[in-house]
Parts: C-alpha cells; sequence; structure tokens
C-alpha cells in the first residue's frame, strides 16, 4: 500500500506539475501570439509616409504647357491608371532613370535647338525605353521610326547603314515630324498624339467628332492612352523621389566622352578600323549603332561621323 500511495502521490504531484505548466504555457503561447498580432499588425500597416507615396497623384500636371483638365473625371482616371501602372514597374522604371542620364544630354539640345517643347524627350521614353529597339510592325531606334517615315525625314536607311538607330540624327527627324504636326493642329498635345495615331488618323476623328482637343476625341485604345503614358513617366522622373525611385547617381548611365573621325572613304573591316583606334568591334557598334554591316560603303562626295569613346571600356 505505501508503494501504491507513493505511486498515487507522485502522480497526483506529476498531474499538478504538468496543470500547472500547461497554464504558464498556455499564458506564454497567448503572449507571444498576442505580441505576434501586434509586431504583425504594427509592420503590415503602412505609414502615412509611405501611403503617401504609393498613392501619390498630382493635382495638376501638364504637357507642352498645355494643362492637362485633370477636373473631368474620366481624364483623371486615364492618367491615374498610367500612373499607378508605371510607377509599379519597379525594375523597368528604375532602369529607364538610369538610361535617361546617359540620353537626356543628347536629346534635350537638339528639342530646344529646333524649338520643340522638352518635355518630348519623355515621348522618346514611352516610344522606346530609350534604348534601340525593334518593333514587331518594323519601326526601330529610340524614336520608333517606320522605313518609310525616316526617309522621308531624311534619315538614311539600308543594310548597311541605318541611321534609325544614330540618336542625334533621328532626334532631328522626330523635331521635323512633330513641328509639322504642331503645325497642323495648333497642339502640342495633339502632336504628341499624332506620333501613335499619325496625323491624318487623328485629323479624321477631329473632323468626324467635330472637336479640336485631345481630351476630348474618342481614340484607338493606344491612341488615347498614349499622352497619359507620357504623363505619368514625366511625373514619376521628374519626381522619383514620389514614387521611391531615388537612384544615386553613382549608379545611373553615363554618357562617355568621344572622339569624332570623319569618315569619307569606304570602309572594307570594321573590325580592323576599330582595333587602329584602339577599342575593339563591339565597342565600335555599341557607339555607333547606325553602323549595320561589318563594313562602311561611302558614295563619293558623302562621309559620315564615327564616334570613338574616349574611356569606359
Amino acid at each position: 500500500m505505501r508503494i501504491c500511495h507513493r505511486s498515487y502521490y507522485k502522480r497526483t504531484l506529476n498531474y499538478r506539475n504538468t496543470m500547472e505548466l500547461i497554464k504558464k504555457t498556455g499564458v506564454i503561447a497567448s503572449a507571444i501570439l498576442m505580441s505576434g498580432v501586434l509586431i504583425h499588425s504594427a509592420y503590415d500597416k503602412p505609414t502615412d509616409e509611405t501611403a503617401k507615396k504609393e498613392h501619390y497623384v498630382p493635382s495638376e500636371i501638364d504637357f507642352a504647357g498645355e494643362k492637362t483638365p485633370l477636373t473631368i473625371s474620366d481624364v483623371a482616371e486615364r492618367f491615374d491608371r498610367e500612373l499607378l501602372v508605371n510607377a509599379n514597374l519597379d525594375a523597368t522604371t528604375k532602369i529607364i532613370i538610369k538610361r535617361a542620364n546617359r540620353a537626356f544630354p543628347v536629346i534635350e539640345p537638339i528639342l530646344k535647338k529646333n524649338g520643340v517643347p522638352d518635355d518630348f524627350k519623355y515621348l522618346a521614353v514611352i516610344e522606346s525605353g530609350l534604348v534601340n529597339v525593334t518593333s514587331p510592325a518594323g519601326a526601330k531606334g529610340v524614336w520608333q521610326f517606320m522605313p518609310d517615315t525616316a526617309r522621308e525625314r531624311g534619315l538614311e536607311v539600308n543594310d548597311i547603314v541605318d541611321e534609325r538607330y544614330d540618336l542625334k540624327k533621328s532626334t532631328e527627324a522626330a523635331c521635323t515630324y512633330l513641328l509639322n504636326a504642331y503645325k497642323k493642329f495648333g497642339s502640342w498635345t495633339l502632336a504628341a498624339a499624332s506620333y501613335n495615331g499619325g496625323v491624318t488618323g487623328v485629323n479624321k476623328q477631329i473632323t468626324f467628332q467635330g472637336v479640336s482637343n485631345y481630351y476630348d476625341l474618342l481614340l484607338t485604345d493606344e491612341t488615347a492612352r498614349y499622352v497619359f503614358r507620357i504623363l505619368a513617366l514625366k511625373e514619376i522622373m521628374q519626381h522619383p523621389e514620389r514614387y521611391n525611385f531615388v537612384v544615386p547617381q553613382s549608379e545611373m548611365y553615363q554618357l562617355l566622352p568621344v572622339k569624332t573621325v570623319d569618315v569619307t572613304s569606304s570602309i572594307p573591316d570594321l573590325a580592323v578600323f576599330a582595333k587602329e583606334q584602339g577599342i575593339n568591334y563591339k565597342i565600335l557598334k555599341i557607339h555607333n549603332p547606325w553602323l549595320r554591316d561589318r563594313k562602311l560603303d561611302v558614295a563619293s562626295g558623302k562621309g559620315y561621323i564615327i564616334e570613338i569613346p574616349l574611356k569606359g571600356y
């Protein structure tokens, strides 16, 4: 019986200890759970500053000095859509900001020289992301010219030379187009829209609908979104801190200093030419993407300017 009593005592003691441990464990677990909920809530709940950056929409904006009527509900909604889309394309938008540090110093003075508003540099942004790309339709370069349109604007386009890939010359060609469109419409906003929808296409809609303001026109989906995309990139790139796109200058892509070589005779082998200039074929093509072949044929009386980087390779 003594053994049984001791066993009972031990069992009772063990039971009491176990229950006490469960109670203590339950209290601790509850405390941990509650603290976890509080911590989770604290981290999940955005601060006023974060919320402001994530959802910031300017109360007013303009394109080339022409005010965008954000008091009109559908206009405000269309702008908000493009702003939200581009503000949340983190990697893409950040890369564009980096590229702009290299491309804008080339584009801006050409726009200014031709009397084209500075805001049109953002048109180049939405056309190509500031790189030489090819569209499914065959448009090429930063300004996305089709072959015939490029030739009409004075650009050389063939298998050896394609000046749609020359940022300086293609920017000049874009200025010519935009100035003609502005002369036609008397509006920089409509000139920008026509870069996507065509002068003829936009003019047909103006005639049919009886309105001459871009924001009053019912256009194809792409052209209807076009100017709002420009406005969105303008807003983000002018105020990157509002959208968490602050990029240190040290991380920006740089415009390298170059020397120029006047070429008035054919170059049968561009790889050999590159080595003679102290660089390689790859670097030559990177800095002169308008060179489309392994050679350069130069007709009598014609010449080209080739850029050779002085550092950074």
